[in-house]
């Protein structure tokens, strides 16, 4: 199956959800956690454990792993397992954009057999949207998705993506028409895009665009889904709102993890 089927599968039986996993420090201490990789670890592993077999997706960021050098890799590796494991997609934030041969090891690093790879990976294409080949035709070829940043979340973004390029188009819009582009030649949707949830409006025109969509900002920033729902209208992208420390604070208590991640996916938060 294509990334995007199996994307589309979860939703129906899951709900359209996705829970991102960022042990940071002030997350670890709500918890009663120590700040240091076995914190990390019982943080990822208790978050697994209560929403693994419920939710759509997970997104764990690789900084907070990476943080702790190589034994905090290993728990993201573990992480990743056990999370596809339990049936959940995993969707590696780790942002990665580059050119050449370095983009190719990225692309082995995240989308290919090894420990890091996961179903899924955020790219950044500001090196230039050509520069993400290495990555695109991996995503293809394994039946994975990459996640391309479009529009994000953050205040900040707008100076860069909305901003005009020597062709009159935003640079939001130029990227969303290369990924419908690439997608209408391979038939796969394997090119996902990512678009806050903290905007009034998309800021481009997504007409066409069936890709998966990754919508980050959901709760703690102010995103809600019922804005999600306004934003993307009766677009035919399968839409993954995602939500993170919103759904991380009602931890360790796995019950409780698992009520905020249905309300939350409810549109009830």
């Amino acid at each position: 199956m294509t990334y995007v089927a199996r994307l589309k599968e979860n939703i129906r039986a899951r709900g359209a959800l996705c829970v991102g996993i960022d042990p940071h420090p002030g997350l670890l201490e709500r918890w009663g956690l120590p700040d240091d990789v076995t914190g990390v670890e019982r943080f990822a592993r208790g978050v697994v454990e209560a929403l693994g077999e419920t939710v759509a997706a997970f997104k764990p960021q690789s900084a907070f792993f990476e943080v702790w050098g190589a034994a905090g890799v290993k728990v993201l590796e573990d992480t990743i397992r056990d999370a596809q494991a339990a049936g959940a997609l995993v969707i590696v934030d780790a942002k990665r954009g580059d050119i050449g041969s370095t983009m190719t090891a990225y692309a082995r690093a995240y989308l290919g057999d090894g420990p890091l790879a996961g179903d899924a990976v955020t790219l950044s294409p500001y090196l230039g949207f050509g520069s993400l080949e290495p990555a695109f035709e991996l995503a293809e070829a394994q039946g994975k998705g990459v996640y391309v940043l479009a529009r994000t979340s953050n205040p900040e973004g707008h100076t860069v993506q909305l901003a005009a390029g020597p062709d009159g188009r935003s640079v939001v819009q130029a990227i969303v028409d290369a990924a419908l582009a690439r997608n209408a030649v391979t038939g796969l949707d394997a090119i996902g895009l990512v678009i806050g949830g903290t905007h009034a409006t998309v800021g481009a025109d997504l007409a066409g665009f069936a890709g998966p969509i990754l919508v980050p900002g959901i709760g703690a920033q102010g995103g809600t889904i019922a804005g999600v729902r306004a934003l993307f209208g009766d677009s035919a992208a399968p839409i993954l709102p995602s939500a993170s420390r919103e759904v991380l604070a009602a931890g360790p208590d796995p019950a409780a993890l698992r009520a905020k991640a249905g309300l939350i996916r409810g549109g009830r938060v």
